[in-house]
Parts: C-alpha cells; structure tokens; sequence
C-alpha cells in the first residue's frame, strides 16, 4: 500500500489552490482485439483516501471487485464511458479512448474544476486538466478510476464470454493472449472483434 502523502499529492496541489471537484481519469482496454474501451472519472471528497486503492493492474480481480463498491459508495460522483468497437474501427483507438474519457466527465452529474488523467495527453477538453504519465500507480483518484474502468469492462467481457463462446473472454477478456489468438485462427472473428486491430494479428499467425 502507498502512503496518503504519496498517492494524493497531485490532488492536494490542487487544493491548495483553492480547486475543489478533482476528477481522476482512466481508461481499460486500449489493447485488446475485442470489445470495447471503459474510461472512468471519479471525484472524492477533499482529503479522503483508502489506503488499498491501487494501479488494477497490481491488483487481483477480488481485491477488485472488493474495492469498486467501496469507491462508488464513498465518492462524491462516479461514472463511465464506454465505446464499443464499430467505433474504435471508425475513428482509432486513440480518439475512441479519448471519447470515452469525455463521455465518462459527462455523466459524472458534478462539473469538475480539474482532471487528473492517466497518461500523456488528452484531448478536446475545456475543463482544466494535468496529465500524469503512470497516473494509476501515483495518484489515488485516478487509481480509483481504474478499478471502476477495469471492473466495469470485465464484466462487459464475461457477457460477452456467454455470447460468444469459444474464445475465452472470460479468461482473456479480448487480449491477444494465444488461447485467443488460436480461437480466431480456428473460428474466425466474432462481431466485437476489432477489425482494425485483427488484421495484423490473424496475419502474424498465417505467416
């Protein structure tokens, strides 16, 4: 576990400042060659922090869904966007994440004063905002974020896992793992494979 100190002095810059509604922002499912992209915002009160809350990706999928209720409940505002992939085929992942981030800031019902978000750059905001390159491992709302996105996708995978049987996504939850790598081979895509991504991969495994 990371010390209050560490995981909220980002947001305590900014309250410093006088900024009150601090919105942390991530996104799951960048990568995968199925289903969509899950981007999160959350808000907390000045000063509240728990202590377990972590990057998802160093956390098991119980400490996962242990947490997530925790941090909806205690949250001032939570909320998602998700973009499926017709969309992410459309306009690039890159933009279908960035929409996803603007749907989730839309939903939250509170306006934030600032964005904390995970990564490098964004795009298209008229709120104020900072972007934190491994903002999930540094920042405590924007790690809350990413297990609310994290959880909310890989719920949207095991659906899907029932839909469409065969290529593991309750397992995989669309990555290019070989299990599912080989159950494209052997199945062909499935309507939520992202074309645009496949292609490459299914050539990969012909040559």
């Amino acid at each position: 576990m990371r010390p209050r100190r560490y995981m909220l002095r980002h947001e305590r810059k900014l309250w410093s400042r006088g900024i009150q509604h601090i919105a942390g922002i991530d996104e799951a499912g960048r990568g995968p060659l199925a289903g969509p992209v899950v981007a999160a915002a959350v808000i907390f009160p000045a000063d509240f922090f728990i202590p377990e809350v972590n990057d998802s990706k160093l956390l098991t999928s119980a400490e996962r869904e242990e947490l997530y209720p925790r941090i909806v409940e205690s949250a001032l505002a939570s909320a998602v966007g998700t973009v499926d992939h017709e969309t992410i085929d459309r306009i690039n992942i890159l933009n279908a994440t960035y929409k996803a981030m603007h749907d989730a800031v839309s939903h939250l019902g509170i306006t934030p004063d600032h964005l904390l978000i995970d990564g490098n750059r964004f795009d298209g905001a008229d709120i104020p905002f900072t972007t934190i390159i491994d903002g999930d491992a540094i920042s405590f709302c924007v790690a809350a974020a990413s297990i609310i996105a994290k959880v909310t996708r890989d719920q949207i995978m095991l659906e899907f896992d029932r839909v469409f049987p065969g290529y593991g996504f309750a397992h995989n939850k669309g990555y290019a793992t070989r299990e599912h790598r080989e159950a494209i081979y052997r199945l062909g895509y499935c309507e939520i494979h992202r074309r645009s991504f496949s292609i490459n991969m299914q050539m990969e495994l012909e040559f």
